[in-house]
């Protein structure tokens, strides 16, 4: 099983330094992703979550602590990890095409090949009329789904998401949590990400973490088996199943939320 470990953190704890002290964010996180696992993390709000995905990829080092992509210590940025940040970040004066192909063009790795890759992508998830369009003309989820073509693209090894369907309705935020779990099980892909949604993490994730109040520790990790009515796996089938609501009050009671 250890081949298949994407990801080791192990012991990351991180503190911020202003001028009114010491405050550590982060206490002694450890935890192992596995090839093909999606793993959400949830927490309460302000509990270190995104600050914990952006030491995870390699945006900002750690007080304490190491990560390990595919056995190799994590020391910076770099190519194997796709950010999908809360707001899509589509430049205005770039068609929908010419964003998608944005992270290649930096790398400096366009080919034809990729060029009719981001076509087959669009395509496959409908936005193959709107290849020629700026995102001025797209629906907020629309643009939401670009921003996760241009990150597969790149074909990263690891994909981080961080509240990726925060700025969007409600019915449009189901609507593409629902897509973006089905592409990322499609594509196979390994998957982090942040919310502060329930039901959102218990409907995407394989594996939830739950953090505690700051500084973030892990204060239980629960397996997610859903019994998704005609045994079809995805995210608005899975809240159907039985063992939805018992998930959803375990998780509600493990979150330290004071109202």
């Amino acid at each position: 099983m250890d081949e298949n470990k994407i990801v080791k953190i192990r012991n990351i704890s991180m503190n911020y330094h202003t001028v009114k002290g010491e405050t550590k964010v982060i206490d002694n996180i450890n935890l192992d992703i596995y090839r093909g696992e999606i793993v959400v993390f949830i927490g309460p709000s302000g509990c270190g979550k995104s600050t914990l995905l952006s030491i995870i990829a390699g945006l900002i080092k750690p007080t304490k602590g190491e990560v390990f992509i595919n056995g190799e210590r994590l020391s910076g940025r770099t190519e194997k990890i796709g950010y999908m940040f809360q707001r899509d970040h589509l430049f205005e004066w770039r068609t929908i095409f010419q964003n998608v192909l944005i992270g290649l063009e930096i790398q400096g790795k366009v080919s034809d090949e990729d060029k009719e890759l981001a076509k087959k992508m669009l395509n496959a998830y409908g936005l193959s009329e709107f290849k020629n369009s700026y995102p001025r003309q797209l629906s907020g989820g629309m643009r939401q789904r670009a921003a996760l073509i241009r990150t597969l693209i790149v074909k990263p090894e690891l994909l981080l998401l961080d509240e990726p369907f925060s700025a969007l309705d409600y019915q449009t935020r189901l609507a593409i949590a629902d897509e973006v779990g089905i592409i990322l099980k499609e594509e196979k892909k390994t998957a982090l990400m942040v919310t502060h949604d329930i039901s959102e993490a218990i409907s995407i994730a394989d594996r939830v973490v739950v953090l505690t109040n700051r500084p973030a520790t892990i204060k239980e990790i629960i397996d997610i088996k859903l019994t998704c009515p005609d045994g079809i796996r995805t995210p608005m089938k899975c809240r159907e199943s039985p063992e939805f609501r018992h998930y959803f009050n375990y998780i509600w009671q493990k979150l330290d939320v004071h109202i």
